[in-house]
């Protein structure tokens, strides 16, 4: 009921905001164990309350890198100020000099399906609110994104942060209040997440599994006889396998020789 008159006793917002609100809310709701949701469980995990867990979700959210991220597209585009000054734009963000927010995901390597329903629904908003200026710069470099082999190679699709905020700004919601808007309905997939590991009777305290990359053997040195080595690089290549696949592995070549001694009998 943004745009109802205290004393407007009768009044109805728009059909179609409406629905774009619940879509946007539906949308941001939940996204798998994303970071601030991967948040709540651990401290669900050590039977903290659900208050301070989901304040610590609030926390992880606030990050620009997170729940800000359609606020900081909506920064990127007013910084652009005019489709004339995309080109450069464009040509600072290969140069590393600038930074291109809403495009590219973790987890969707082409085109986030969120952002094609988002970018549907804002051409409902527009039609009542009118077109917001800075829809024009978006869909230019949009247009760039998808056609720039640059961007194509490194898979930097728009994802559903990059027209959201658009369309909240076309709304009059004020831009400090965009983290909000997605708090609110991710609030419903926290405490979904919050109520399935205290009700599973097999989650203990999470406690993420380290795997250590360092030295495997280092020969023991008298301290009169060691070196300062300050610029000495360790590799941290990943391994192509991990712990618990050589843990099989070795399992695997166990029983290979239990057969054969086995057979030999």
């Amino acid at each position: 009921m943004m745009d109802a008159e205290k004393t407007d006793l009768t009044f109805k917002p728009h059909p179609k905001i409406t629905r774009a609100l619940d879509i946007l809310f539906i949308l941001h709701a939940e996204h798998e164990l994303n970071c601030s949701t991967a948040g709540i469980r651990h401290m669900a995990s050590s039977q903290s309350d659900v208050y301070s867990s989901l304040a610590g979700a609030v926390t992880a959210l606030y990050g620009p890198r997170h729940g800000g991220a359609n606020e900081a597209v909506l920064r990127m585009l007013e910084e652009i100020g005019s489709v004339d000054r995309i080109p450069q734009f464009v040509k600072d963000v290969k140069d590393r000099k600038k930074t291109l927010m809403g495009f590219g995901h973790r987890v969707y390597k082409n085109y986030d399906p969120r952002a094609k329903i988002v970018r549907s629904i804002a051409e409902d908003v527009f039609s009542i609110v009118g077109k917001e200026p800075l829809v024009d710069i978006a869909m230019e470099l949009e247009r760039i994104a998808l056609t720039d082999e640059y961007f194509i190679k490194r898979k930097l699709y728009p994802n559903v942060d990059f027209y959201s905020g658009v369309i909240y700004k076309a709304l009059g919601i004020p831009t400090e209040m965009f983290t909000i808007l997605f708090t609110l309905p991710r609030l419903a997939g926290w405490l979904a997440h919050w109520y399935e590991f205290l009700d599973d009777p097999h989650n203990k305290i999470v406690r993420p599994r380290q795997v250590y990359k360092g030295y495997k053997r280092r020969n023991f040195e008298d301290m009169g006889q060691r070196q300062k080595k300050v610029d000495q690089d360790l590799n941290y290549n990943v391994d192509t396998t991990e712990v618990r696949r050589e843990a099989s592995l070795e399992l695997v070549r166990q029983e290979k020789k239990t057969a054969k001694r086995m057979a030999k009998q």
